[in-house]
């Protein structure tokens, strides 16, 4: 899958190569930072086959990453969203996000993520993309810190058709 939005190419994960360069940029930036994440942590995430793992590449450059969880309780979870900290501001977020939302309401009305409760930028991106908080996760990933749960949504469950691609 292959998508242009102005210059900005959104494709699978290709390669380790790829994944050890989006963790690198992550684990020293915020906000893994704050999180204490390590490469290898969010390398490893980057690297699950049970995730659909996509890069953001503009002009032969990898500037973002994104993984979605596509199945289970919470089906359309948005896991990671990232940029690189030379491209945050740029608008390549809000494409990024564009894509992830894409692709999880052709299966479930529900677009879920979480944000840590210390990142106010990023919770004022998803308000502004149309996210509301639906819960808070205390201690979730690390002691003392709270993820933000979001929500955007298209409308009830029991109602959501889901789109048939043909392939």
């Amino acid at each position: 899958m292959l998508k242009l939005m102005d210059k900005l190419f959104i494709r699978p994960l290709q390669n380790a190569a790829e994944a050890r360069l989006c963790a690198d940029f992550m684990a020293a930036s915020e906000p893994w930072l704050t999180l204490n994440f390590s490469a290898e942590q969010i390398f490893q995430r980057l690297s699950n086959p049970q995730r659909d793992v996509y890069v953001a590449e503009m002009e032969n450059q990898v500037v973002g990453a994104l993984v979605l969880h596509l199945d289970g309780v919470l089906n359309g979870y948005l896991q990671l969203l990232a940029i690189h900290p030379d491209q945050r501001g740029s608008g390549l977020g809000a494409q990024l996000l564009a894509f992830a939302e894409e692709r999880i309401f052709q299966q479930s009305p529900n677009a879920f993520l979480c944000v840590s409760d210390f990142n106010l930028r990023a919770q004022k991106f998803y308000e502004h993309h149309g996210y509301q908080r639906i819960g808070e996760l205390s201690d979730f990933l690390v002691q003392g810190r709270s993820e933000i749960l979001l929500r955007k949504t298209k409308g009830p469950l029991r109602s959501f058709h889901p789109v048939i691609l043909n392939h």
